[in-house]
């Protein structure tokens, strides 16, 4: 290997730190958003569902470029409040795909069968009580598969954090272009195994979730031939 080669890999390399921090930072945020958004979306208060409703169609409408342009130049200029690049970037990806988690979440809960939440008013159990013991262990199942999704999503999403500087890797990468310009495919070719090894890791963290869900609902495990592999349909235990 060329002092050439390395360099490019050490140099893109080094933005995987950044990269794992934006995407594990951002999905933290997005869960917690999603969560209180799409319950919110559920609420009987009309004044509930309709601050969850702005937070939702205010996010998902708009470019995530300008949101994170207004988070990391405008904001100052009105308030004189300059974020941490990353950190700027976590908020933005975390209220951003916090959107459309929201959605996931309140059309997970709308699926659990209407029979399964009168069960549980037959037994006499709180609204509370009914949402954590019946309601959501069902529909945190089907939640895992779109929000695998989304996570990956997010994870892509981080290249953007490039035009504020954080230090990802796309940003490494770029910052090698106007030297190496003959090494564009190599250094290319570099970024996207980075992404894809990324967006694996994720994909078998959630699928074991999923996994470890279905079985404590008493379900049969969803069969994989591997992580590219077909799925089946399995039935309840």
């Amino acid at each position: 290997m060329s002092e050439e080669t390395r360099y490019i890999l050490s140099s893109i390399l080094d933005g995987v730190g950044p990269t794992v921090i934006a995407t594990v930072g951002g999905i933290a945020l997005t869960i917690v958003l999603s969560f209180l958004a799409g319950l919110a979306m559920l609420s009987p208060s009309i004044a509930v569902r309709f601050l969850s409703r702005v937070y939702v169609e205010g996010f998902r409408g708009t470019s995530e470029v300008v949101q994170l342009f207004w988070l990391y130049f405008v904001l100052p200029a009105l308030v004189g409040l300059q974020l941490i690049p990353l950190f700027a970037g976590v908020l933005v990806l975390g209220l951003n795909h916090g959107a459309y988690g929201a959605e996931i979440v309140r059309g997970s809960i709308q699926s659990v069968p209407r029979a399964q939440r009168e069960g549980a008013t037959a037994l006499s159990l709180t609204p509370a009580q009914r949402m954590l013991r019946v309601v959501l262990p069902q529909a945190l199942v089907e939640m895992y598969p779109p929000f695998n999704n989304l996570f990956i999503q997010l994870l892509k999403s981080t290249a953007l954090l490039f035009f504020i500087s954080a230090g990802e890797i796309t940003e490494k990468g770029e910052l090698l272009r106007p030297v190496y310009g003959d090494r564009l495919v190599f250094i290319y070719g570099v970024e996207l195994v980075c992404y894809l090894i990324l967006a694996v890791i994720i994909t078998v963290i959630m699928r074991w979730l999923e996994r470890v869900a279905a079985r404590r609902l008493g379900r049969a495990p969803v069969e994989r031939t591997g992580v590219f592999g077909r799925t089946s349909t399995a039935g309840v235990g």
